[in-house]
């Protein structure tokens, strides 16, 4: 097989691997700014700036800003309720909705591989496992134990970029991995008959083709499905966002103080 030929598979099972972190890239959009780095555990909320706690929150009615208490009335203490209650429920979703959008492209790459490869041979147990480490760990950055979370401040207009940014190069090695993979397990073959049959390669490179067209037409559907259903739990949950924005300004008019740590903000 000359180095076109080479070239062109290889290159057609890059389009293929990088094909469902293209299709999920337009999905996942939210207009809200988080001004401040919140850290949750199951009984505090803090409001961070640079490592510094700011504004902290004990059992959703004990308020303490720069580590001074404040006094709440009932009024008061209400709506730290619901402005607590909803940051804890919404929180642990941006974790989710960033995990489930990497997780669409890593499962389908997944699928190339099992697919040219063979199921649970050795080439997709190797790339099954990277995945699998790699997402442990992009979980245990933002949600340190069950019910733990910590998010940095950051424009949430783009949930997967938040979480592949830090390890972007390292999802793209394992992508590379994975073409190296398909290679050595499916055209090693097409090597070999090379250099026995004049035709053999050529056969088996279209043959392998159309297995791509094949594959590459069912996994576009399936990844559409599963990026359109994140999509609609993303606009809820920026629905959601935007009302708790709502709900933090009220907030800000009964307790004062709390003007100066203005956590989420809406973009029109």
């Amino acid at each position: 097989m000359d180095l076109a030929k080479k070239s062109l598979l290889k290159y057609s099972m890059l389009a293929l691997l990088l094909m469902p972190f293209y299709q999920q890239a337009y999905a996942q959009k939210c207009s809200i700014n988080l001004n401040y780095g919140v850290i949750i555990d199951p009984k505090h909320i803090r409001i961070v700036d640079n490592g510094k706690t700011k504004v902290q929150i004990n059992n959703t009615k004990q308020l303490f800003i720069r580590g001074r208490e404040i006094f709440l009335s009932t009024e008061q203490q209400l709506l730290l309720t619901g402005f607590s209650v909803g940051i804890r429920r919404q929180v642990p979703e941006i974790v989710s909705i960033a995990i489930e959008g990497v997780d669409i492209g890593l499962k389908a790459v997944n699928q190339v591989v099992a697919s040219l490869t063979g199921e649970n041979s050795a080439s997709q147990q190797k790339v099954q496992a990277k995945f699998d480490e790699l997402k442990w760990r992009i979980r245990a950055r933002f949600n340190q134990s069950a019910n733990n979370y910590y998010i940095a401040p950051q424009d949430l207009n783009d949930f997967d970029e938040m979480f592949t940014g830090e390890f972007e190069q390292e999802i793209e090695a394992i992508i590379s991995t994975s073409i190296g993979t398909i290679l050595e397990a499916v055209g090693q073959s097409i090597l070999a008959e090379d250099n026995t049959n004049e035709y053999g390669g050529e056969t088996r490179i279209t043959t392998f083709d159309k297995r791509l067209i094949t594959l590459t037409t069912g996994l576009e559907l399936e990844v559409a499905q599963r990026a359109k259903a994140l999509d609609k739990k993303a606009a809820i949950f920026c629905q959601e966002l935007t009302h708790l924005d709502e709900l933090e300004a009220e907030l800000h008019l009964a307790i004062p103080a709390l003007k100066d740590y203005n956590l989420i903000e809406a973009s029109n």
